[in-house]
C-alpha cells in the first residue's frame, strides 16, 4: 500500500513543478494523516538521493515540497539549452513572452487565463532560456510568483525600453492573443 501512496504523491508533485505542495495539501487531497505524508515524503526524498540512477531529487524550501534536477544533470542541461535547434522559440514560448513582456508583472495564472492554456512549460523554457525572471510575490491567496522580462530579452529582441514594444488596443482576451502572435513573429 506504501508504494501506492508514494506513486501518487509523486505524481502529484510532478504535476505542479515549482509550485510545489505541502504537506497538508498532498495529505487534504490523499485524505491521508499528514504525519503519514512527512513519512512518504521522506522515503521518496531518500529514494531519489541513494539511488545514483535517478535525476531527480525531492526538496523542501519553505514548507513546499517539489522535485528538482540533481547538480550531475546541470553540465547536460546547459548543453542541452545551449543547442542551436534549441534556441528557436516556439509559438507557444513567443505568445506566452510576449504577454509577460505586456503585463508584468504578471502570475502564471494570469497569463493562462490570457492564453487559455496551461503556460508551466513555457515559462520553464523562458526561464530557462533566461528572457524572464522571477520578480516578485502577489499579494493573492498563496502568495503566486510574478514574472517579468531581463535583460536579456531585452537584448534578443534589441530593445532599449519596454516602452518601444507597440502600442496595444483596448482589446478582448481573443483580440489580444492574436496581437500578441503578430508580435513575437
Amino acid at each position: 500500500m506504501m508504494e501506492y501512496w508514494i506513486s501518487i504523491i509523486e505524481g502529484l508533485l510532478y504535476m505542479v513543478g515549482d509550485e510545489g505542495l505541502t504537506v497538508d495539501q498532498i495529505a487534504s487531497v490523499t485524505e491521508l494523516d499528514p504525519l503519514v505524508v512527512d513519512e512518504y515524503l521522506e522515503h521518496i526524498s531518500n529514494s531519489c538521493q541513494t539511488d545514483s540512477n535517478r535525476g531527480i531529487e525531492l526538496v523542501c524550501y519553505g514548507g513546499l515540497y517539489k522535485f528538482v534536477t540533481k547538480a550531475s544533470v546541470h553540465e547536460y542541461a546547459a548543453k542541452l539549452f545551449a543547442l542551436p535547434e534549441r534556441n528557436k522559440l516556439s509559438q507557444a514560448a513567443l505568445e506566452t513572452l510576449a504577454i509577460i513582456a505586456y503585463k508584468q508583472p504578471i502570475t502564471r495564472v494570469e497569463i493562462e487565463d490570457i492564453r487559455g492554456v496551461n503556460c508551466d512549460a513555457m515559462l520553464h523554457k523562458l526561464l530557462a532560456k533566461a528572457l524572464i525572471k522571477e520578480v516578485g510575490r502577489s499579494e493573492a491567496v498563496g502568495k503566486p510568483i510574478l514574472y517579468g522580462v531581463t535583460d536579456e530579452f531585452m537584448d534578443a529582441f534589441k530593445l532599449m525600453s519596454l516602452d518601444e514594444l507597440p502600442e496595444l488596443p483596448n482589446l478582448n482576451n481573443d483580440e489580444e492573443l492574436n496581437l500578441f502572435n503578430e508580435v513575437a513573429e
